[in-house]
């Protein structure tokens, strides 16, 4: 395949061309954005730049040792075509239409710059990737390896409820979260007090209410009434900053707005903080409608945006976690696309195609 046509038009190193040992640093940059996403589900944007300007490095040594005229080369501008024109247009087509965040967008057209090809890496035991498409674009198989790696996703967290006796219809799809733990836990609601659901809170949003009102779930859940009161939202002037959502952002929190250390969200519940008294004085309160319970139509109204909330599925979460009888909540910790991009990038570097070997062709 074309990988080792690159190999066999120049002398190797020990391990691999030098192009090709230049592109595995996106093994550790790829794990540590990862783990970044996990535990933050945000990517930092300065991670990008530089694996941008390494592809373009190894891209310019694969042109210098082929030939842009030769017929390896014009391989080169074909695959190198494709991959930016179908992989990284594919990364850029799912973030226009939500279907993917910005890191997501970004891993993807990322690897279709620095994976045109495949690589090849001559180990003691043979050459690695060893399964190869026909088509030879490597970007595209790590694409497809990253879609069979989040298939198998849902296998892996049912299992885990199974094995703790979680039996229930969205065990595939989410867990159960203590109710004190929801404001320090990514994911998304799998229920409304009618029920489940699909398309429940982003708890992200959550926590952008919660610190527009300056309080903690703890104190929601202590005197409900007042909350759901509009006339309680405070003055513009009083009003938090929201952020973004996330957990890392400010101190870290527990239900909301007290700073605690980490914990784990299956853990016994602890001792609670003492509640944060929510702001009913209202006059300078500018009017709010009566049937904006829990102000979270003016919620929104002041942000602008988050994450695809509407009033009504702000207020539904907001009653579903107020009933100081429910312990526990169904969540969707989703995956972030980060997480089986970097399993596919490591099974594709040492496997090669997973779904062209499982159809017998390699």
């Amino acid at each position: 395949m074309f990988g080792a046509d690159l190999a066999q038009l120049a002398p190797p190193t020990e391990y691999g061309t030098v192009a090709d040992l230049l592109r595995l640093l996106l093994v550790p940059a790829f794990g540590y954005a990862a783990y970044r996403d996990v535990r933050t589900r945000r990517v930092d944007g300065r991670l990008w730049a530089p694996l941008v300007l390494l592809g373009l490095v190894a891209l310019l040594l694969d042109f210098s040792r082929v030939g842009v005229n030769s017929f390896s080369g014009e391989r080169l501008v074909v695959r190198t075509g494709v991959s930016l024109g179908l992989v990284g247009s594919l990364g850029y087509l799912f973030w226009r239409l939500g279907a993917f965040g910005g890191a997501d967008a970004k891993a993807i057209m990322t690897l279709s710059l620095c994976f045109p090809v495949y690589p090849s890496y001559t180990l003691p035991f043979g050459t690695v990737p060893d399964h190869r498409a026909p088509l030879g674009v490597f970007s595209l198989t790590i694409l497809t390896n990253t879609v069979l790696a989040g298939l198998a996703y849902p296998l892996v967290l049912a299992a885990g409820n199974a094995a703790r006796g979680r039996f229930a219809l969205p065990m595939f799809v989410g867990r159960p979260v203590r109710v004190g733990a929801i404001a320090r836990t990514y994911g998304r609601l799998l229920e409304t007090p009618d029920g489940l659901t699909r398309g429940g809170l982003d708890l992200d949003t959550l926590r952008m209410y919660l610190r527009w009102r300056g309080t903690t779930l703890s104190a929601v859940r202590a005197a409900p009434d007042e909350f759901r009161d509009p006339d309680s939202v405070p003055a513009p002037e009083a009003r938090g900053e929201p952020t973004s959502g996330s957990v890392a952002e400010g101190d870290p929190v527990t239900d909301g707005g007290v700073p605690a250390p980490d914990a784990d969200p299956d853990a016994p519940d602890g001792a609670s903080p003492p509640p944060l008294v929510p702001t009913t004085d209202t006059s300078a309160t500018p009017a709010v409608r009566r049937v904006d319970e829990w102000g979270a139509a003016a919620f929104l109204d002041d942000v602008g945006y988050a994450y695809g909330a509407t009033a009504a599925d702000l207020r539904a979460a907001l009653e579903l976690l107020a009933d100081a009888d429910r312990e526990r909540v169904w969540v969707s910790p989703g995956i972030p696309f980060v997480v089986p991009m970097f399993a596919g990038l490591v099974v594709s570097l040492v496997l090669g195609d997973v779904l062209f070997l499982l159809l017998g062709s390699g």
